[in-house]
């Protein structure tokens, strides 16, 4: 039964990582006023930092969802989400009016309040358990990788 809700948590956070990274990809000028509008990093870092988080997210992605090192990528799943999570903790923090531009988008939003930073940071925390539940239970159906499938006979 485990490999199967491993095989759901995969599959579901291979998603998140999949679209995420694809519509960042897809826009990378609105990425740059995401990644600008969190006014945590200096003008020279906010484009090499939006052109290689959809990188790395797509890669993860794509990790997750052909069951290569699932353990090791769900570890660096959390740690990103948990960056994540903080970055958007500390606009709200700040007193930013933001859209996280997590899924598309981002950039200044004066149609952003505080239920909006706690839906975001809660929807992440959802994502950051299923990287949990694989960095505990990684093996799962139709994983590529060695340690990260189970046998046929289970």
């Amino acid at each position: 039964m485990l490999s199967w809700i491993s095989l759901v948590a995969r599959l579901g956070l291979a998603a998140v990582w999949l679209i995420s990274g694809y519509i960042k990809a897809s826009n990378p000028l609105q990425t740059v006023v995401a990644v600008r509008a969190y006014e945590l990093v200096p003008e020279s870092l906010i484009y090499p930092m939006a052109n290689s988080l959809p990188l790395l997210e797509l890669l993860l992605g794509f990790f997750l969802l052909i069951g290569f090192a699932v353990r090791q990528t769900a570890v660096a799943s959390a740690l990103l989400l948990i960056v994540l999570m903080t970055v958007i903790a500390s606009s709200w923090a700040r007193g930013l009016s933001i859209d996280c531009g997590c899924f598309g988008g981002g950039g200044v939003s004066m149609e952003i309040d505080a239920w909006t930073y706690v839906r975001e940071l809660l929807r992440d925390l959802g994502f950051l358990a299923l990287a949990a539940w694989l960095c505990v239970w990684p093996k799962s159906r139709w994983a590529l990788g060695s340690g990260s499938r189970v046998s046929l006979a289970a």
